[in-house]
């Protein structure tokens, strides 16, 4: 595992795709923070940059992000799909999709992601809609986002 890092900052990404109608979601969470914390929940041990069981560790990190990361379109609650993570440097790179959202006006987000374990997470939050980035910071323990395009 990697040196402790002096802050702790995830940075969620949520693209909507006009042609396809979906939501694109990327989460960047430090890889040795997001381990711990399913290691903690799911009282296991495994390494999540070289998994022996690769499926398994997909469905505690679908389950957590799950938990801790709620959408909604337009006031409707969504549920994303987990679609797999990859490791870059110190980051486990998670992605998900909402697929069906003909159109997006206004964009709502609850995010508690390792709030339990850190009291000082905050969380970069980047929505993307028809090429307008809107961007916004939330420090634990302050949970929800909104966007409106």
């Amino acid at each position: 595992m990697s040196a402790v890092h002096p802050f702790y900052m995830s940075v969620t990404e949520i693209r909507y795709n006009t042609p396809r109608k979906t939501l694109e979601i990327s989460c960047r969470i430090f890889s040795d923070d997001l381990e711990n914390a399913l290691k903690k929940q799911y009282n296991t041990t495994f390494d999540i940059i070289r998994p022996a069981n690769r499926p398994a560790v997909d469905s505690m990190i679908a389950q957590y992000i799950g938990r801790h990361l709620q959408v909604k379109a337009d006031g409707k609650p969504l549920a994303p799909h987990y679609l797999g993570y990859h490791i870059e440097e110190d980051a486990a790179w998670c992605f998900l999709e909402i697929t069906g959202v003909p159109g997006l006006k206004k964009l709502e987000l609850r995010n508690d992601i390792l709030y339990k374990e850190h009291p000082s997470q905050s969380h970069m939050i980047h929505a993307i809609v028809n090429e307008k980035r809107q961007s916004t910071k939330i420090d634990n323990p302050k949970t929800d986002a909104g966007f409106s395009f």
